[in-house]
C-alpha cells in the first residue's frame, strides 16, 4: 500500500502546520554507549524450525491453503456471490481441533470492531458507507464427496470452524466449502471499492472470499482482527477462480486467464498475442471497442477463468469502461511475462495512464534484475477508486494519478510483489517488513528508471524533524497501534531509510545487497519474523548489527552529531589539527566530515559508528596544511540529524565592524533598498510543490503593513484545502484539511512571524531587539551571519544572511513547533528581490516551493484578508 498517496492522505488526519519539530538539548548529551551497544539484544536462540543464523531449518514447516472459487458479479445490485472450496493442509506437528478463517468484508458492517474504533473525524481506513459484510449462507466439510454442515462462529472479521475430529498433523488435509455473498462498498477502506465513470462502473474487488488464517510455529493461530490500517497474513497455495459477469465487461485478475478464446474477440486475441512479443505498449481494447458489441462474444454473460499458482491471495477488477493495453516483460532467466493496464478513457494521455504499462514493465524488470525474479505470468495495473493497493500480480492505483505520482504509486504497489507476496511476512503485526522494505527498493528502482526521470535526491536532514518527533511510535509497533499521522514514517519511510543507511553508510552496497538477497531467497514463499531478518543480515554481511537494530527499530532514539572544537598542534595549522565531535543524541551512526581549508584544500573524513563505543565525545587528527575554514558533518544530508544547526563549525568569528543593524541594512539594500521595499503595498505569489508525490498549488498574498494569506491546495484531490493561514498581527485564522482550527494567541504570533510582510523594516522600531551571534555560521554551502531578532512579545526569530550577498538565506522561529525555511533563487519583482525557491516543512514533510508567478501593487483589498 502506497503512501503518496497514502502518506499524503494520512497527513490530512491532523498533523500540525509546521510539523512537530524535534527539539534537542544542545548543551547536554543524552548519549549512553551502554544502551546502544548492549550485548543482550538477541534474547532468542535458534530452534528446530528456525536457525540461529536466520534461515528456515530442515524441520521448518508451514501450512497450505488451495482454493477453488466461483462467483458472479451482479452489476445492478453491485453484489458478488458464490462459493469457495478450500483444501487446507496441516503440515504442523500439532493436531487442530478448530480452524480460523478471515471474513474481511465484515469490516464494512456498522457494528464492526473497526467502525467502533474509528475516529469521528474520519480517515483513510474509515468506512464511508456500510454493508452487511460477508453474508455466510453455509459452511461445510467435504468428506468422500459429501458435504456436511459444521458448527461455526463468526466474531467480527474472523470465522471459527469447530471440527468434530481434530485435523491430524504432518500433512493431513481437510476440504471446506463456504457459500457466501457481499455487497461491494463504494469506498472499501482504500483497498477495494467501485467508482462510476462515463462508460460504466469500475469494480476493484479484494478481500472477496473467506481465507484461512495462518497457523505458524510462532503463535499458533494468528487471529488479530482486520481493523483497517493493518494488512494481511496469509498462507500460500494455488487459487483457481471464475468470475461470471455481464458480457461487455473486461475482467482482469491475479494469475493467468485460462479461457481467453471464450471471453475475448478474435481482434482482441490477435492484439494480445502481438503484445506478448512487443517491448512497446500495444492496444488491446481502445475507446472504439468500448461502444462496439462486436468486441466481445455475443452472450448475456461471460465467465472469466483464472489460475494463480503458489500465491497467498488473488484480486480482480471488472468494468465495461476499461481501455486495455499491454507489453512483454523480459525476465533475467529468459522467461516472459505480460505487463498490462486497464483504465477508463477519462485518464488516457502520456501524462497519465497511457504510460502505465511502460511503468509496469520497467519496474518489474528492474526488481527482477536487482533482487529476485518476478513469479507471476501477468502484472496488471488497474485505475479506479483505490489510491494504491497491492495484490499478487495485480495492483489498484488511483485513477487520477499522473506523471511522477503515477510512476511512484505503480512502482510501489508492484514492489509489494516482493514484499509481502514473495517474502510472506506478517503484515498484521509488522507493517515495516513489507511497507518499509518495499519503500526501500522503490527508491533504488526510481533512481534507475528512464535515467532517473522521476528521481529526486532525498534530503534526510530535512525529513528528520518529522520522522523523529518526541511522540513518535517505534518501528516495532503493530500498525493498528501506530498513530495515524505517524504511520507513513514508522511503517514506510523510517525503515526504508534504515536500510539505505545500512547500504550506503555502514555495510556498503556489495555486502548489503548480498545479505538482502540472501534474506529474500531464504524466505521466498515462507513466513519470516523480524528476528529471522536481523539474523540473516548479520550472518550474510559478516557484521554484528544488533546495535543498529536496537536503536533504529526498537525505540525512538534520535541523532544529533555536533562539531565541538578545532584545535591546531602547537597552535600552527600547518602542523595538523585535532577536530572534536560530539554525539548529543541517543543514536550512534557513522560520521562523515567535510573539511575546507583556507588554501582551498578540501578533504572528507569518514569514521565508523564504533567510535561512539568510547563515549559521546571523539577527537580525531586531521592533516591540515592551512587554517580550517569550516568543518561540516554529514555534508550530503544522508543522516537524520535532528539538529543540523550544530553540524558545522567555521573556526571563524564575525568581524567587529559587523553589527546586527548593519546586517539588516545590507539585506534591505540587497533586495532593492528601503524605498523600493516600502513602495510594495501588496504582493501576490503563486508557487507549486509536491508533498509525497502529490502536487500542491500555493498562493501567498501580502498587504502592508501586516496582512497575509497563505494557502496550499491539492488539485488532484478536488482542490482539497490542505492549509490556509490568513490575518494580521491582531487576528489570525487557520484552516487545515478543509476545517477551521482554533488558534491560541501565542500560536497566532508564531504564524505572523512565519508569514509576515518584510518584517525587517520594523526592526528599528521600539519593542524590537537585535543581537548578532559572534560566530560565522554555515547554511548549505554558504557562510552566514546569524541575527537573533526578538519580537515585542519576546518571541525570537533566527535569521541567517549570506556574508557575500547580504540576502536572507534561512529563517527559523525559536519555538518547539517551528520549522526552518531556507531561501534561494532571488529574482526581482517591481524592483524588489524575493526568493523564488523556499525549502521548508509542510505538515511535517519536506517541501520545495518554487514560485511560478509574482506580482506587486495590484490593489488587494482588506477584505481579501478577512
Amino acid at each position: 500500500m502506497k503512501f503518496n498517496k497514502a502518506f499524503f492522505l494520512m497527513l490530512l488526519t491532523g498533523a500540525a502546520l509546521t510539523g512537530r519539530a524535534q527539539t534537542t538539548d544542545t548543551t547536554h548529551s543524552k548519549y549512553d554507549q551502554h544502551k546502544v551497544f548492549t550485548p543482550l539484544f538477541y534474547q532468542q536462540n535458534g530452534n528446530q524450525f528456525r536457525t540461529a543464523g536466520g534461515a528456515p531449518s530442515a524441520k521448518y514447516w508451514q501450512n497450505r491453503a488451495d482454493y477453488k472459487i466461483n462467483v458472479t458479479l451482479d452489476t445492478v445490485k453491485h453484489r458478488v456471490s458464490g462459493s469457495v472450496n478450500i483444501t487446507y493442509t496441516n503440515n504442523s506437528p500439532d493436531g487442530l481441533p478448530f480452524l480460523w478463517l478471515q471474513v474481511d468484508q465484515n469490516i464494512y458492517r456498522e457494528d464492526s470492531r473497526a467502525q467502533a474504533t474509528s475516529p469521528v473525524t474520519g480517515g483513510r481506513f474509515v468506512n464511508a458507507t456500510h454493508t452487511q459484510g460477508d453474508e455466510i449462507k453455509g459452511v461445510y466439510v467435504i468428506t468422500n464427496g459429501k458435504a456436511e454442515k459444521v458448527d461455526y462462529l463468526v466474531t467480527d472479521t474472523r470465522l471459527q470452524i469447530k471440527l468434530k475430529d481434530s485435523l491430524k498433523a504432518n500433512g493431513k488435509k481437510i476440504d471446506i466449502k463456504i457459500d457466501y455473498g457481499f455487497d461491494v462498498p463504494e469506498y472499501g477502506t482504500d483497498r477495494m471499492g467501485r467508482i462510476k465513470t462515463k462508460n460504466g462502473w469500475v469494480y476493484e474487488i479484494a478481500q472477496w472470499y473467506p481465507r484461512m488464517e495462518v497457523y505458524d510455529d510462532i503463535t499458533g493461530w494468528n487471529t488479530i482482527p482486520y481493523m483497517g490500517a493493518s494488512e494481511f497474513y496469509l498462507e500460500y497455495g494455488d487459487i483457481d477462480y471464475t468470475v461470471t459477469a455481464p458480457a461487455g465487461l473486461i475482467v482482469g485478475g491475479s494469475g493467468i486467464l485460462l479461457n481467453p478464446t471464450e471471453v475475448l474477440s478474435a481482434t482482441a486475441l490477435k492484439r494480445l498475442a502481438e503484445a506478448r512479443n512487443s517491448d512497446k505498449t500495444v492496444s488491446i481494447r481502445d475507446s472504439i471497442d468500448i461502444a462496439s458489441k462486436t468486441s466481445y462474444p455475443n452472450r448475456p454473460t461471460l465467465t472469466w477463468h483464472f489460475l494463480c499458482k503458489n500465491t497467498r491471495d488473488v484480486a480482480w477488477a471488472a468494468s465495461k469502461a476499461f481501455i486495455w493495453d499491454a507489453a512483454r516483460i523480459n525476465l533475467p532467466s529468459g522467461k516472459k511475462a505480460l505487463a498490462q493496464s486497464i483504465y477508463p478513457i477519462e485518464v488516457t494521455g502520456q501524462k497519465a495512464w497511457s504510460r502505465s504499462t511502460e511503468y509496469v514493465k520497467n519496474c518489474i524488470e528492474l526488481y527482477s534484475q536487482e533482487w529476485f525474479e518476478y513469479t507471476y505470468p501477468v502484472a496488471t495495473n488497474v485505475a479506479g477508486i483505490v489510491g494504491g493497493m497491492e495484490y499478487p500480480g495485480i495492483v489498484f492505483c488511483g485513477w487520477k494519478a499522473q506523471t511522477g505520482e503515477l510512476w511512484e504509486v505503480t512502482n510501489h504497489e508492484f514492489g509489494h510483489n516482493w514484499f509481502p507476496m514473495i517474502v510472506g511476512s506478517n503484515e498484521r503485526k509488522y507493517a515495516w517488513m513489507d511497507e518499509g522494505f518495499n519503500t526501500f527498493i522503490n527508491k533504488v528502482d526510481t533512481k534507475v528508471f528512464n535515467n532517473g526521470e522521476y528521481f529526486e535526491k532525498q534530503d534526510v536532514q530535512r525529513e528528520a524533524p518529522g520522522m523523529f518527533t518526541p511522540d513518535a511510535d517505534p518501528i516495532m509497533t503493530t500498525p493498528d497501534v501506530i498513530q495515524p499521522d505517524y504511520l507513513g514514517y514508522a511503517a514506510y519511510e523510517k525503515p526504508a531509510l534504515g536500510l539505505k543507511i545500512l547500504r550506503d553508510q555502514i555495510l556498503g552496497q556489495e555486502r548489503f545487497d548480498y545479505a538482502f538477497k540472501t534474506y529474500i531467497k531464504r524466505w521466498a514463499f515462507k513466513h519470516p519474523t523480524p528476528w529471522d531478518f536481523f539474523h540473516t543480515m548479520d550472518n550474510a554481511s559478516g557484521e554484528d548489527l544488533s546495535w543498529f537494530w536496537n536503536e533504529w527499530f526498537m525505540g525512538t532514539k534520535s541523532l544529533d552529531q555536533s562539531v565541538k572544537a578545532i584545535d591546531y598542534n602547537d597552535g600552527d595549522p600547518s602542523k595538523g589539527s585535532l577536530i572534536t565531535i560530539e554525539n548529543l543524541g541517543e543514536m550512534a551512526l557513522p560520521v562523515t566530515a567535510l573539511i575546507k581549508e583556507e588554501n582551498g584544500k578540501t578533504s572528507t573524513v569518514k569514521l565508523p559508528a564504533e567510535i561512539w563505543q568510547r563515549g559521546g565525545t571523539w577527537t580525531f587528527p586531521y592533516n591540515s596544511t592551512s587554517k580550517i575554514l569550516v568543518v561540516t558533518l554529514d555534508p550530503d544530508h544522508e543522516l537524520p540529524d535532528t539538529n543540523p544547526e550544530n553540524n558545522s563549525l567555521t573556526g571563524q568569528t564575525v568581524d567587529k565592524s559587523v553589527t546586527a543593524a548593519s546586517v539588516i541594512k545590507n539585506y534591505i539594500d540587497a533586495i532593492g533598498g528601503a524605498d523600493k521595499v516600502k513602495a510594495i503595498k501588496d504582493l501576490s505569489i503563486g508557487a507549486t510543490t509536491t508533498l509525497q508525490g502529490t502536487t500542491l498549488q500555493i498562493t501567498n498574498k501580502f498587504k502592508g503593513p501586516d496582512k497575509f494569506d497563505f494557502a496550499a491546495i491539492a488539485p488532484a484531490y478536488n482542490n482539497f484545502m490542505l492549509i490556509r493561514v490568513k490575518g494580521n498581527t491582531d487576528s489570525v485564522s487557520l484552516v487545515q484539511q478543509n476545517n477551521a482550527v482554533p488558534t491560541p494567541k501565542d500560536y497566532q504570533h508564531l504564524l505572523v512571524y512565519r508569514f509576515g510582510f518584510f518584517r525587517e523594516l520594523n526592526y528599528d522600531k521600539q519593542g524590537y531587539a537585535l543581537s548578532l551571534d559572534s560566530r560565522v555560521h554555515v547554511v548549505g554551502d554558504k557562510l552566514a551571519y546569524l541575527v537573533i531578532a526578538t519580537q515585542p512579545d519576546g518571541v525570537k526569530v533566527d535569521e541567517f544572511f549570506d556574508t557575500k550577498t547580504g540576502l536572507k538565506i534561512k529563517q527559523v522561529t525559536e519555538s518547539p513547533n517551528a520549522s526552518a525555511a531556507e531561501f534561494d533563487d532571488y529574482r526581482e519583482v517591481s524592483g524588489v528581490k524575493i526568493p523564488y525557491e523556499t525549502k521548508t516543512l509542510l505538515l511535517g514533510s519536506p517541501v520545495d516551493m518554487k514560485v511560478t508567478n509574482a506580482t506587486a501593487n495590484t490593489g488587494l483589498s482588506n477584505d481579501d484578508f478577512k
